[in-house]
Parts: structure tokens; C-alpha cells; sequence
């Protein structure tokens, strides 16, 4: 059985999945997106998609479903006023208004442990509707 690592104030796993994706994410640059889920009936934090190199932030907000909760990670490429390329990584929660309460309250207290255990994340957004994600947004925050 793969490793996983748990988080003690809800008893979920996160998948060594979870970890080998973002790390490729982080270190080899094949991900520009990865999109994670909770199973309820096992506890497990699994991979739910994950969006190639050529994919862009629109891919990763239309995986993103209209009534149900995720985490996302999003490695946003942009170039500075010096002309120099950057790279950062966003946290996404997604907890939209039509999902159902008990899985916002599993996300919510989930989600110091999943940011713990995918290390080199540098912003974390909160969003319960697209308008709280948008491009706009994320280009702010980099800056």
C-alpha cells in the first residue's frame, strides 16, 4: 500500500500521489495544475486531475466542479518588471456555495495539512465562487 501522511484533527490521508505530483509540478515543471479531492468514506486525499505543461489557469478553473469542494495547486509563470522570469505556486480551496455543508466542514479543517505536506507553496487563495479565483486575482497576488 502506497504511504500516506495524516493529519490528526480530521483523520484524513494524503496520498503519496498527492506529494510525487506536486513535487513533478515543483521540480520538472510537467504539471501546471493539479486538482485534489477528499473521498469521504475513506479519508484519503487523492489526485482528482491533473493539467499538463500547455494547459493554462482557464483549464484549471472549468475542472474546478460547480457543487463540490477541492483543493487545487496552480504553478503560475509570469515575468517581473526587471524582465525576469518567476514562478509561483497558488493554493486553491474551493468551496463553492452549492456544495453541501459537511464537505465544506471536511476541506475546511483539512486544509493546514494539506498545505503542510506539499511544501513550497508561496499564496493561498479562498474561493466560493469563480469571481474569487479569477485570473485577475492570482496575477495580483504574484505581484
Amino acid at each position: 500500500m502506497a504511504m500516506a501522511f495524516k493529519m490528526a484533527t480530521t483523520g484524513t490521508w494524503v496520498t503519496d500521489e498527492c506529494k510525487n505530483s506536486f513535487m513533478e509540478m515543483k521540480w520538472k515543471k510537467v504539471h501546471r495544475y493539479i486538482v485534489f479531492k477528499i473521498d469521504e468514506k475513506s479519508k484519503l486525499i487523492t489526485v482528482d486531475k491533473v493539467g499538463g505543461a500547455g494547459e493554462g489557469y482557464d483549464d484549471l478553473a472549468a475542472s474546478l466542479p460547480d457543487d463540490d469542494c477541492r483543493y487545487a495547486v496552480f504553478d503560475f509563470d509570469f515575468v517581473t518588471v526587471d524582465n525576469c522570469r518567476k514562478s509561483k505556486i497558488f493554493f486553491i480551496a474551493w468551496a463553492p456555495t452549492a456544495s453541501r455543508i459537511r464537505a465544506k466542514m471536511l476541506y475546511a479543517t483539512s486544509k493546514d495539512g494539506v498545505r503542510r505536506v506539499l511544501d513550497g507553496i508561496h499564496y493561498e487563495v479562498q474561493a466560493t465562487d469563480p469571481t474569487e479565483m479569477g485570473f485577475d486575482v492570482i496575477q495580483d497576488r504574484a505581484k
